[in-house]
């Protein structure tokens, strides 16, 4: 496929991905996700090659590349092994409240360390009870002489029990959304457990879990941000999300496509290539026109983003387009495979299996579809 990218920095980084997905990520991936392997030595080899920090600034251990560069970058990892795109897009979303709204002081701290990629983050904002509703969560941060106790517990964490940090968003006020605060726990802090990791469809490779807090002391430089402003930080991390959700989406949708489009000129029926027939051609060709699309709707989100514009509406746009994309392309796929694309002999059934979770992570897509509705109605 070609690809517009901005420099030859940029080109030689999407070839790096393309190269280690090939080499390193690819021929693992289905023995880990039968496993339910965390891919911690492939993560750590994408963080030896700075492919975990990318959208981040230089000065502070980042990448200094656009989300234009960076979403095309982990597109490309996703292709080769979704677990492992969900994992660096998840790393970046929990750097996110750090890098936007940390003070100097941590900043100077924290980020070095959060983007040296020697480590991993985790995101923890949904609970039990309060997934879409994340403006009802419930874990609550109380006052103390050095900083806070927290106790709750969070739901659906993406690296539960094997993340390095956890940003957590908690309660230190009954006031709505303007009650919520984010706190950074670093792992091994006393009180914070992880459940057993979640029995999921598919995925399994990428680590859920739940996250507990039991009476954990969090100092009171820990405070990203201001009381009261937790709210607003991840929104704002999870615009950002969405994005690399919609890019390991086009993804997945590629490695499907890919998949379909060789086995379509292999496989042999009445005489000739399946791809021959036009019921299979057309299927095929619906399949790259609905990735070209999506592809094209999260990168013009990127460049608005890159731009200092909104881009929140956008962002829901690309991944509803993006994930709703995937699911149908890699159903389209399975068919075009027939009885063997139902057998775990072939990629495309763990592909159909894996693009599910992408319809509702980062917000559901009916959130996705609130979103865009309020933009359009004015907010009302």
């Amino acid at each position: 496929m070609t690809r517009l990218l901005p420099t030859p920095e940029s080109e030689a980084l999407l070839t790096l991905a393309r190269e280690i997905g090939a080499a390193e990520l690819a021929p693992r991936a289905a023995d880990a996700e039968e496993a339910a392997r965390f891919p911690r030595e492939e993560l750590a080899l994408l963080g030896r090659a700075g492919l975990l920090s990318l959208p981040f600034p230089e000065e502070e251990g980042g990448g200094g590349q656009s989300y234009e560069v960076y979403l095309q970058v982990l597109e490309e990892l996703a292709r080769s092994w979704l677990s492992v795109g969900i994992s660096v897009s998840v790393h970046a979303l929990a750097a996110f409240p750090m890098a936007t709204a940390g003070s100097p002081a941590q900043r100077a701290e924290w980020l070095p360390w959060m983007l040296s990629g020697e480590s991993l983050g985790a995101y923890c904002l949904s609970e039990p009870h309060s997934g879409s509703d994340a403006a009802a969560l419930a874990t609550r941060a109380v006052g103390a002489e050095d900083g806070y106790v927290v106790t709750g517990s969070k739901a659906w964490i993406t690296h539960g029990g094997v993340a390095d940090f956890y940003n957590i968003m908690v309660r230190t006020s009954d006031d709505g959304p303007r009650g919520i605060s984010c706190l950074l726990v670093p792992a091994g802090t006393e009180g914070l457990t992880a459940g057993e990791p979640e029995r999921k469809m598919g995925a399994n490779a990428s680590r859920t879990a739940a996250v507990h807090l039991d009476a954990v002391r969090v100092p009171a430089d820990r405070l990203i941000g201001a009381e009261g402003q937790g709210f607003p930080i991840a929104l704002a991390a999870l615009d950002a999300g969405r994005l690399g959700i919609a890019a390991c989406a086009v993804g997945l949708a590629q490695a499907a496509l890919d998949a379909a489009v060789s086995y379509a000129g292999q496989r042999r029926q009445f005489g000739r290539p399946i791809g021959q027939f036009q019921g299979v051609s057309f299927s095929l060709a619906d399949m790259a026109a609905g990735i070209a699309a999506a592809r094209a709707l999260y990168l013009e989100a990127a460049r608005l983003r890159d731009a200092g514009g909104a881009f929140g509406t956008q962002a829901a746009m690309a991944k509803l387009i993006a994930t709703d994309t995937a699911m149908r392309v890699t159903t389209q796929a399975v068919q075009v495979f027939g009885g063997y694309g139902y057998t775990r002999d072939f990629p495309v059934e763990r592909y159909f299996r894996e693009a599910k979770v992408l319809q509702i992570v980062e917000g559901t897509n009916q959130v996705q579809r609130m979103v865009i509705g309020r933009a359009l109605l004015g907010g009302s």
